[in-house]
């Protein structure tokens, strides 16, 4: 990959790394670029390294606001993904947290993000990494009757297969998504979509994915999370939209905290992961963990 500066000349090439999230198997889990040192990359650099890569996100680490957090273990994190950037991303920063903890050791981390800090905790459980990100501040919304029809038609449900259960409502904990509860195991495996349409209704209501979600059980979940508006026709497991939906089911009632959600996510592109989400007593956030591994590193 040729970078070139805002002047012309050329730039720094950086390191590149590759790790996927939420899984300890490099053909599970959401797949994601890290760069550890982003310094001097203007927007267009970084948006074309993204793109080169193809993931639905790459992560870019620059020092931090002053006074966010320890000097080393504090940095401020952007996301792009091939088509744009997005303000926050789970599966990039869980990536991001356990490639700086495999350098410098577990423990605590605080990443600004545009929606606000992040905190990450990395520990060492039987030989792996495990990142737990503590979430913005969520809040639940519902959506316009007509923005649900459209939708649906996108998606190409009819609303009989909705689980009433699950009421539709947009969610966010640093990204906007909106969740949709499938009646059947069956309709949330088939996914065959209008990525244009979609785009365009989630574009207007400034959405990053589409939640979609099956119960299994009282705190089981399978989900799946189309995400046409960077340019990926589906993400492979979503930490931003675990996180958001952990508020969806506290403020629908549907689990009393302190309780763990467990998401599966991916085992429909044969790319499963695991996500679980804590949500505790006194804090209205949530708390979504997962391993990482590394894929390779690009030569960039």
């Amino acid at each position: 990959m040729t970078l070139d500066t805002a002047a012309g000349g050329p730039a720094r090439t950086p390191e590149i790394l590759r790790y996927t999230a939420f899984s300890a198997d490099p053909a599970g889990g959401n797949p994601a670029g890290v760069v550890l040192d982003a310094t001097g990359l203007d927007d267009a650099a970084q948006l074309a390294i993204a793109a080169e890569l193809g993931y639905s996100e790459t992560a870019f680490l620059t020092a931090p606001p002053e006074g966010l957090g320890e000097p080393g273990r504090a940095f401020t994190i952007r996301y792009f993904s091939p088509l744009a950037e997005v303000a926050f991303c789970g599966h990039a920063t869980v990536a991001t947290a356990v490639a700086l903890a495999e350098r410098q050791g577990p423990g605590d981390l605080v990443f600004a993000t545009q929606a606000g800090p992040v905190p990450v905790t990395v520990t060492r459980h039987d030989g792996a990494l495990r990142a737990t990100l503590t979430s913005v501040e969520p809040r639940i919304e519902p959506i316009a009757p007509a923005d649900l029809t459209e939708a649906l038609a996108a998606l190409d449900w009819p609303a009989a297969d909705l689980d009433p259960a699950l009421p539709p409502r947009i969610a966010y904990a640093g990204a906007r998504h909106l969740v949709l509860g499938a009646a059947t195991r069956a309709r949330l495996g088939k996914l065959d979509y209008d990525f244009d349409r979609l785009a365009a209704l989630m574009h207007r209501l400034d959405l990053t994915t589409l939640h979609l979600v099956w119960r299994e059980g009282d705190t089981v979940f399978h989900v799946r999370d189309p995400f046409p508006v960077g340019g990926v026709v589906e993400d492979p497991a979503t930490g931003a939209a675990a996180a958001a939906f952990g508020a969806y089911t506290r403020a629908l009632g549907l689990v009393t905290a302190p309780v763990t959600l467990t998401l599966h996510q991916g085992h429909d592109l044969g790319r499963p992961g695991l996500l679980t989400v804590d949500l505790r007593s006194g804090d209205p956030r949530s708390h979504v963990s997962g391993t990482a591994t590394r894929i390779s590193a690009t030569d960039a």
